[in-house]
């Protein structure tokens, strides 16, 4: 089933995670953030804007799953566009803190 319908500027859905409160972290790809969407309302509730377009995927860790981790790419941007993006391709890291407040769930498989 389909749970919420991005918006224009959130682009196209790529990684996801979920949190201990259940709720859908997805990377928006050519959006430049993570979105945190309720899946039993649909609503959007927090949105982490990062300082490039191509967010790829987006998972917790750190000692106690407090920390996001996003990754992004770089792949098909032209010289000036990374000139301007020269973060592109690297992992960012979201701590935890007032405006966020999330945590990560251990997976063991």
């Amino acid at each position: 089933r389909s749970i919420y319908r991005l918006e224009k500027e959130e682009s196209i859905p790529d990684g996801m995670c979920i949190d201990t409160e259940g709720k859908l972290w997805v990377a928006c790809y050519d959006g430049g953030r993570v979105i945190r969407l309720d899946p039993e309302t649909g609503k959007r509730l927090q949105t982490v804007k990062l300082p490039v377009d191509k967010t790829t995927s987006c998972c917790f860790g750190g000692k106690d799953y407090s920390e996001m981790y996003v990754t992004s790419a770089s792949y098909g941007m032209d010289k000036e566009w990374l000139s301007r993006q020269p973060q592109a391709g690297g992992v960012f890291k979201v701590n935890n803190s007032f405006s966020f407040n999330f945590r990560g769930l251990f997976f063991s498989p």
